[in-house]
């Protein structure tokens, strides 16, 4: 299965506004840096991610990627 949300992490300044508006809990700060000094966030459970796009929405550097699933299959 594919990624449905994508978190291009170098771009990403850790503000967490994505983690507070995600309906289903599932963004979480990481425990790495990223290669600006950042702490990004990522996605714990994929299989429970609705794409509902709310974190795309919020985020204010535009570094999520929301995917859906093709319902034809």
């Amino acid at each position: 299965m594919m990624n449905r949300v994508v978190f291009h992490e170098d771009h990403c300044k850790g503000c967490g506004l994505c983690i507070s508006v995600c309906p289903k809990g599932i963004i979480q700060a990481a425990e790495h840096m990223n290669k600006k000094g950042y702490q990004p966030v990522e996605v714990i459970n994929q299989e429970a991610c609705t794409s509902c796009t709310a974190c795309a929405l919020i985020c204010p550097d535009t570094v999520i990627t929301v995917y859906r699933p093709d319902k034809t299959a």
